[in-house]
């Protein structure tokens, strides 16, 4: 594999849950971590526009034709709006994974989403859709949901791509930059 590829991470902003939009943000990194480009757009709070909203993203976006993977830093964005992976590599045909430190807990997200959402079992459906992976780590274990690449190349991306910690740089970056955002100073980690 080329040592010079990039990557689109991805990461919503911090915002309360009163509020109507949430910001995201998209970061493309020549990997390890050089920064090429940030993009900014917004999703509806708990709402269903995430995949639309990331397709457009990346769709317009120059660098598309040179993105080898897209990182999302969970299966949702804005609270539960959660990411059609399947349907944002179909609309873009470029490699989507999810990646996030902590193992999900369905059986507490089914709760949550029984009680806030009418159509909560649609929500589950999408972020149970793939095979939620663990990957080791330089840091601790991390999970990955995938569409459009093997595992075995996805890590090795992945390893190219983290810096430090358990998430590549692009979706640190994009944490940081949507906590800037949200709050007037980074903070955190992603």
């Amino acid at each position: 594999m080329k040592t010079q590829f990039r990557i689109l991470g991805i990461d919503d902003a911090a915002f309360d849950f009163g509020d109507e939009k949430a910001r995201v943000v998209g970061v493309v990194v020549r990997c390890p971590a050089y920064v090429e480009g940030v993009m900014i757009s917004e999703v509806t709070v708990d709402g269903m526009d995430s995949s639309d909203v990331i397709i457009k993203m990346v769709n317009t976006s120059r660098y598309k034709r040179q993105l080898k993977l897209i990182v999302i830093d969970g299966a949702a964005l804005g609270g539960f709006n959660v990411v059609d992976i399947n349907r944002v590599f179909g609309e873009t045909g470029i490699p989507v994974a999810t990646i996030t430190r902590d193992k999900p807990d369905f059986k507490e997200i089914e709760s949550a989403l029984r009680a806030h959402f009418q159509d909560w079992k649609e929500r589950l459906d999408m972020m149970q859709a793939g095979n939620l992976e663990m990957i080791e780590t330089d840091n601790k274990p991390a999970y990955v949901d995938r569409v459009g690449m093997e595992l075995a190349e996805l890590k090795d991306i992945l390893a190219h791509a983290t810096v430090r910690g358990a998430l590549p740089e692009a979706v640190r970056l994009a944490h940081l930059i949507g906590t800037a955002i949200a709050k007037g100073e980074s903070h955190g980690r992603a």
